[in-house]
């Protein structure tokens, strides 16, 4: 019988050699060492740095890819991955066979990636080994958002603007912002000049604030873009938006001269007519009949006319007798328009104040005051007598139908004292704003006196109670003079700090 050598052995005979490190018998191999040996001695991953920073923008919520791209990554994702394995720089050194996330927990502000790389070592053998990467991730604001918490990044613009001598009508407007919360979206406000500027991140932000101005108040708006960059490969065009938007350059108890035509489309009203309010449309009666007019902004930019008098020039006068007109008496005919049912014509002989006690005749006029006016009150009007006015329509019309003096409101004496008495206040968006609105400020006090005087003029105006105000005495103001009642005024918001007691 013949013996057969067992395989084992022979093979064993001819390539079977000891570790050069550890002397365990092994196969032969080029580096004559051991597995155990080769991972003891011998690093694979030493090129790999074993911890990374990956930068996170928490407004937001995208990681930074350099050098400058940030791209939104879900954790555990195979998008964060990838932006995990770029930051590696030695990985290129290595065969790289698995890669996955280590779990972590979720605010630890660490990320770890488990991975497994193949490299060649000495004499063309090849080594596996499993390595953890840790990545801190550190809190760092993108351009996009540290531009929009600067409030100096925009994409769209609203310019609103009035050519007028007093800032009554941006103060109205003001509080109908806040009222409506037209403003949630808004960048930064900057009170120009002749306005303000309104400052959006986008152009439907900016759309949405001119219809709701367009719906308050009668304006012009014109809209412009300007190219700011063009990716020509995926055809996306970069503008910036600018909406100018002019108010109509009127104001409360201004006095304006209307255009002939205009005149009879509103029922052949007087040339002459005084501004009540300018709202959503612009309200205007006529002293001498009591005849009222609403006119819209289209109408008004197809016939424009400015004030021939502002509230700036009006004069004091003393009333020294007062006749109110009989049904008789006031002037009707076909096709007039709405005579006012709130106001009553009358005949009055006023005197200026500054010439009271001289030896000068009274001087005639009629006003549409006659319901509020006795003899002896004062009156505040306009010396269209003696008045330089530079308008148009007014040298087109007969001297003999312009009155001497255009009465506007009733002037109820000292105004200090009614300002130390009003418990109300009101809401600003920006204290920027109002820097300037001391007590010195004329603007800004003759609309809150307007607000007492015309009830109509704040119904769409939030009235808030003033608890820091310190009460006075009231008996010293007479109790006729107009007041904002304590049923249309809101409480308003008071946080406070309450300590917490033990139930």
């Amino acid at each position: 019988m013949e013996y057969i050598a067992p395989e084992d052995e022979s093979l064993a005979t001819g390539t079977r050699i000891l570790c050069c490190q550890c002397a365990v018998p092994i196969e032969a191999n080029p580096s004559n060492m051991c597995v155990a040996c080769l991972r003891a001695h011998i690093d694979i991953t030493e090129g790999v740095p074993k911890q990374a920073t990956l930068f996170f923008c928490r407004g937001c919520e995208r990681y930074l890819q350099p050098p400058a791209e940030w791209v939104v990554c879900a954790l555990e994702s195979r998008e964060l991955l990838a932006l995990c394995l770029k930051r590696l720089k030695g990985l290129n050194r290595v065969k790289l066979v698995d890669a996955g996330f280590a779990w972590t927990e979720p605010h630890s502000k660490r990320i770890k990636v488990k991975l497994t790389v193949q490299g060649e070592v000495m004499g063309g053998a090849v080594l596996q080994q499993t390595f953890i990467v840790e990545y801190v991730v550190q809190h760092q604001m993108c351009d996009a958002c540290h531009r929009s918490e600067a409030q100096d990044y925009w994409r769209a613009l609203v310019q609103v603007r009035q050519r007028a001598n007093n800032r009554k009508t941006f103060y109205y407007l003001e509080q109908l912002i806040l009222k409506h919360k037209a403003h949630a979206n808004t960048l930064g406000i900057k009170p120009k000049h002749d306005g303000l500027d309104f400052f959006y991140a986008s152009e439907n932000h900016a759309r949405k604030m001119v219809d709701f101005i367009q719906s308050v108040l009668p304006i012009k708006c014109q809209h412009s873009k300007k190219l700011i960059s063009h990716d020509i490969h995926s055809n996306v065009y970069n503008y910036k938006f600018t909406f100018s938007i002019e108010i109509v350059p009127l104001s409360k108890d201004s006095v304006v001269c209307l255009p002939k035509k205009l005149t009879h489309q509103l029922g052949a009203i007087s040339p002459i007519c005084l501004v009540q309010r300018v709202t959503s449309t612009i309200h205007l009666i006529d002293a001498s009949s009591g005849q009222v007019s609403d006119i819209s902004s289209t109408v008004y930019w197809r016939h424009p006319f400015t004030p021939i008098c502002n509230p700036k020039q009006l004069v004091e006068y003393i009333v020294m007798d007062i006749d109110i007109l009989k049904e008789h008496e006031k002037k009707s005919f076909p096709g007039q328009g709405v005579v006012s049912n709130k106001h009553v014509v009358a005949d009055v002989w006023v005197v200026k104040a500054s010439e009271l006690g001289l030896d000068v005749n009274p001087v005639h006029t009629r006003t549409h005051l006659g319901h509020i006016l006795k003899p002896g009150d004062t009156v505040l009007g306009y010396n269209l007598g003696d008045s330089n006015v530079n308008d148009d329509n007014f040298d087109k019309l007969d001297r003999s139908s312009i009155p001497d003096v255009f009465l506007v409101k009733k002037y109820y004496g000292e105004r200090s004292a009614r300002r130390r008495a009003r418990n109300w206040k009101l809401k600003h968006m920006a204290d920027e704003l109002h820097e300037r609105n001391s007590s010195s400020n004329d603007d800004y006090n003759e609309f809150l006196d307007d607000l007492e005087e015309d009830p109509a003029f704040r119904q769409n105006i939030n009235i808030f109670k003033d608890a820091n105000k310190i009460p006075v005495d009231t008996d010293e103001i007479d109790p006729s003079l107009p007041r904002i009642t304590l049923a249309e005024m809101l409480d308003d918001l008071v946080i406070e700090d309450v300590d917490m007691t033990e139930v």
